[in-house]
């Protein structure tokens, strides 16, 4: 196996759900040690109440959603409201590189675990936060989850149809977009403390994160005074643009042309049928003109077709189409799997269990998956005793005193 690029780098994570593990995922499976601090007496959300459970059976280490987000990693469970709780944390930090935390923004400076606090026991110490709305501000205390993000940032105004309500998107999207500068920025302080010798605090707003990606909305109502509208699948410069019904159940495939010579390419394929011989839609301003019409048009067409034979057919007269996967569709893809995208390891709850690898690939420092998702606190004894160095004696005594839960 090659080195990966982040191998000797340690971190110390205090994080549940979705955002701040996500980016400890990327480290790890580049090579990273990362340590997971849990509690048994406040355990992820995501191993308790968010599914897909193995055989739906719910249980601490069943939930396929928790696994996403942590393979690769070590967990100690650690309960930091008992005494003594909180230096055996810092024990963890004065060894690592890095610290990632997603609590509400103060709460872990209340535990005793706040940068200023840290930089105490390892001073060169890279400190990454990473919450809904930012550490500071009027509006920094507003609880929320990755959905209110999505509708606070602008995207829900834009997902849904003409003249209809918003819709909201499935999942904390922004929290994706929130993992991907999270690790941009740890990687940049990484760069840094190499050059300088220093670390550093990273407050990272997710809010923030997810605005970015609206920038050509933010363009248009700068520069033309418009705000964009919800338009559905549909596109300013492009008709058809959409997703429409293939044969068989709830099959789909989505198709998009913009200029004149493809709608001609699609005219063909489609066998020239006469209604699509009509002058009005020649042009792109025709097709728009008349758009509920084509799409009717088209959908009558698309439903003979599968959808692999109607991409296939498209692709090959240039025409930008694809399917629309399920979420089995995407295990059994031939373009992820040449990319070894998924990666299969036992789990000792789940048994047999897929892991995604990175969303980049690097060729001479490849992304693993070596460890399975942990089971909670299923490394205690070997970071306390081995990581650590501790004496099974002090160790036990931990346990007794429910430090070590």
């Amino acid at each position: 196996m090659a080195k990966r690029a982040l191998e000797g780098i340690k971190v110390v994570e205090f994080a549940a759900f979705a955002a701040g593990p996500g980016i400890g995922k990327h480290l790890a499976d580049h090579g990273a040690q990362v340590i997971r601090v849990e509690s048994r007496s406040r355990p992820d959300g995501f191993r308790t109440h968010y599914p897909p459970f193995k055989d739906n059976k719910p249980g601490l280490n069943r939930s396929g959603c928790f696994s996403f987000f942590n393979n690769n990693k070590y967990s100690v469970t650690i309960n930091l409201k008992v005494p003594g709780a909180v230096e055996l944390a810092k024990r963890l930090v004065a060894r690592a590189d890095i610290v990632i935390e997603n609590m509400t923004p103060g709460t872990i400076g209340r535990l005793g675990l706040g940068y200023q606090e840290l930089i105490k026991v390892k001073p060169d110490l890279i400190m990454l936060s990473t919450c809904n709305q930012g550490q500071t501000g009027p509006h920094a205390s507003h609880p929320g989850f990755g959905s209110h993000l999505s509708s606070l940032s602008g995207f829900s105004h834009f997902t849904g149809y003409p003249g209809k309500t918003p819709l909201l998107l499935y999942g904390p999207y922004i929290d994706f977009i929130g993992e991907g500068y999270g690790l941009i920025c740890i990687l940049a302080a990484l760069d840094y403390r190499r050059r300088t010798g220093k670390g550093t605090f990273i407050d990272c707003a997710q809010y923030e994160n997810g605005v970015q990606f609206l920038i050509p909305a933010m363009l248009h109502f700068t520069v033309n005074g418009k705000i964009m509208e919800r338009m559905g699948n549909r596109h300013p410069a492009a008709a058809p643009c959409g997703a429409f019904p293939c044969q068989g159940d709830d099959q789909w495939c989505a198709l998009s042309v913009f200029a004149d010579g493809e709608w001609q390419a699609l005219r063909k394929v489609m066998g020239n049928p006469s209604w699509a011989l009509d002058p009005k839609f020649d042009t792109v301003l025709g097709r728009k003109k008349h758009e509920d019409e084509l799409e009717e048009k088209i959908a009558g067409w698309t439903r003979l077709l599968t959808r692999e034979d109607l991409m296939e057919n498209l692709q090959n007269v240039g025409i930008r189409a694809g399917i629309v996967n399920t979420m089995g569709g995407l295990f059994s893809d031939l373009q992820l799997d040449h990319r070894k995208f998924w990666r299969g390891i036992n789990h000792a709850e789940m048994g047999w269990h897929h892991y995604k690898t990175g969303s980049f690939f690097l060729t001479k420092t490849p992304p693993e998956v070596t460890m399975p998702a942990p089971c909670l606190g299923e490394h205690n004894r070997y970071v306390f005793l081995e990581v650590l160095g501790m004496a099974e004696t002090e160790f036990e005594e931990l346990v007794s005193r429910g430090v070590v839960e």
